[in-house]
């Protein structure tokens, strides 16, 4: 891959005595693995620049299914983020390893990170809107499709005032019933917009995105939340 590609890394762990795995989520190429030969030596450019939240234009080169890292250069610096702005990155970049494929082509879900992480650094007291946005668009990324605006069951108009029942593999249904899969018509129809201004959406929605994530993600735990919440236990839980 002698072309430069735009991306960034996701995760990175040690390989050999003197290498790193490096999971990007790049604009062309989507989530792929490379080889970074020598990259965790006191000497090598890459140990420096092979960070989280840092605009990276990339090459690599091989056949097989492990490809090697060729050139790493930061295109700007990396995007400073506070402690919580921080966590919440590693939150979205921890959720991305796990669900996209490797190898598929996810070019306006890389915007969206992009202006994800952008929004981060820059707006820390917004973090909980920023992520359920992100969110929204990933599922919507993936091919996780629910209609937010009609009722399943009926195609009726969903009303704010009425209350529905997620099912999934199904959608939204007019229903009394009071759980956990319980959504007002209203917060459905603040997701279809991707407003999360108010409190109670915003809680709404990330409800609903731990429902929607669950068969993504599996039974095991996010690491990104758990250390999260062993640091910071009484302040912004992310997801």
């Amino acid at each position: 891959m002698s072309v430069f590609q735009r991306g960034f890394v996701l995760h990175r762990r040690e390989y050999s005595e003197s290498s790193l795995l490096v999971d990007f989520f790049t604009e062309n190429h989507g989530r792929i693995t490379l080889l970074a030969k020598g990259a965790r030596r006191s000497r090598s450019p890459l140990k420096a620049v092979l960070q989280p939240f840092t605009p990276l234009l990339l090459s690599w080169s091989g056949k097989g299914d492990l490809k090697t890292l060729t050139k790493a250069e930061p295109a700007s610096l990396t995007l400073p983020m506070n402690t919580y702005s921080l966590y919440s990155g590693f939150y979205v970049n921890e959720i991305l390893v796990r669900i996209l494929e490797n190898h598929t082509a996810y070019p306006e879900l890389f915007q969206s990170y992009l202006q994800c992480i952008t929004q981060l650094a820059s707006r820390p007291d917004s973090l909980e809107s920023i992520l359920r946005t992100f969110e929204f668009r990933m599922l919507q990324a993936v091919g996780y499709g629910v209609n937010f605006t009609h009722c399943a069951a009926t195609g009726e108009p969903v009303d704010p005032k009425m209350t529905y029942q997620f099912y999934q593999n199904e959608g939204f249904i007019a229903s009394l019933l009071q759980n956990n899969n319980t959504f007002l018509g209203a917060d459905l129809l603040a997701f279809d917009r991707l407003d999360f201004s108010e409190k109670s959406t915003q809680q709404a929605a990330k409800r609903f995105t731990r429902i929607a994530l669950k068969p993504y993600l599996g039974s095991a735990p996010l690491k990104s939340r758990e250390l999260f919440q062993s640091i910071l236990p009484n302040r912004l839980k992310i997801a």
